[in-house]
């Protein structure tokens, strides 16, 4: 890692390996492009303190499954860094409302009265989007600015060093950019994407957190707990 790289505020295990590829030419002219775009006005969430909250809350080497999210909540008050979830006190959206009903069914866990999955990713969970920025009521803004190099570099990276991992590629989006790994070395689990608009058509009843877990334990590595505290519990913490 160069000289340069140690101004970049990213979690120590990552930035040693995925620090430099924020140097490049591409990742300064995203972060110009972010800049003139705040500098005109434009609301860009997450707020820019939590665009690599994914990275701090799962370092590299606790990482054992990968949820792969499109980009960013684009709504007020909503992305907080973490692909699906929102901070306690935020309306659960639609498609995590889905997962939770996934996991009731799977798993028999029982959905809990908010959104905030920080807790999965303190587990192993990397709650990664492809795209970390979005401009408020734009949904897709961003895409095709540059995040997408920096996270399919993240990709390659777990791919190549880690083994027996689960990626979960819900969507076509996500399974795109989820060619990158290799099913021989990690466990590959698509479906459909668990928006309303497609959960019915195949998310709904895939048994991917059960899945997960199985894949997890033959290989001797502990399983997720998929269950959340109570928003109570959460703010007496």
């Amino acid at each position: 890692m160069t000289a340069a790289a140690d101004r970049i505020r990213l979690e120590p295990s990552w930035k040693a390996r995925v620090g430099d590829y924020l140097l490049r030419p591409e990742m300064q002219a995203l972060s110009a492009f972010l800049r003139e775009r705040r500098a005109a006005g434009a609301r860009i969430y997450p707020p820019p303190a939590d665009i690599f909250a994914a990275f701090d809350a799962t370092p590299f080497e606790r990482a054992k499954v990968v949820i792969l999210g499109q980009d960013p909540y684009h709504g007020p008050g909503q992305s907080h860094g973490l692909c699906f979830s929102v901070r306690p006190g935020v309306r659960v959206p639609p498609s995590l409302q889905n997962m939770y009903k996934e996991i009731e069914r799977d798993m028999g866990i029982p959905r809990p009265d908010h959104g905030y999955l920080m807790p999965w990713a303190e587990r192993g969970v990397l709650l990664l989007n492809a795209v970390l920025t979005v401009e408020q009521g734009q949904p897709g803004s961003h895409q095709g600015k540059g995040w997408e190099g920096f996270t399919d570099h993240v990709l390659e990276t777990l791919d190549r060093e880690c083994e027996g991992l689960v990626f979960m590629l819900w969507g076509s989006y996500a399974q795109k950019r989820g060619r990158i790994v290799d099913p021989r070395r990690h466990r590959v689990l698509r479906t459909t994407h668990p928006s309303p608009l497609s959960a019915y058509r195949g998310f709904l009843g895939s048994g991917h957190f059960s899945a997960a877990n199985a894949y997890l334990e033959r290989r001797g590595t502990a399983p997720i707990d998929w269950s959340l505290p109570s928003r109570q519990a959460l703010e007496g913490l």
